[in-house]
């Protein structure tokens, strides 16, 4: 059983910064698929971005964070990050760390939380105007 602690929520202001952390309890073979969502007040649960553990396939991100937003990993630490750089009031959510195994749609943006088996706490980001 695999899982998952976020951490690196907080408050801050829009055009401000965070880095969350995702720690995996075990080590994933290379090919698992990470990826972060999001679940604002009121709304559902969506795709924020994922990548293949541990290879140097590119990251996927929606659309409304592609510029702003990197997913990286450390792989010794078995550690997903999400840096979320230029932070609006509209990425204002609970940030979720999800894990499943290989997916040739990771990083297509087409899987929806009901694809993946493993999920973390959550860690709040409030970005305030």
């Amino acid at each position: 059983q695999l899982h998952l602690v976020e951490s690196g929520g907080g408050s801050v202001q829009a055009g401000g910064s965070l880095r969350l952390s995702c720690a995996a309890s075990e080590n994933p073979y290379s090919g698992y698929c990470m990826a972060w969502f999001r679940q604002a007040l009121g709304k559902e649960r969506e795709w924020v971005g994922s990548v293949y553990r541990g290879t140097e396939l590119p990251p996927g991100y929606t659309d409304s964070v592609k510029g702003r937003f990197t997913i990286s990993q450390d792989n010794a630490k078995n550690t997903v990050y999400l840096q979320m750089n230029s932070l609006k009031p509209e990425d204002t959510a609970m940030y979720y760390c999800a894990a499943r195994n290989f997916h040739s749609a990771c990083v297509l943006g087409s899987l929806t939380e009901a694809d993946f088996a493993y999920w973390g706490q959550g860690t709040q980001v409030t970005v305030s105007s």
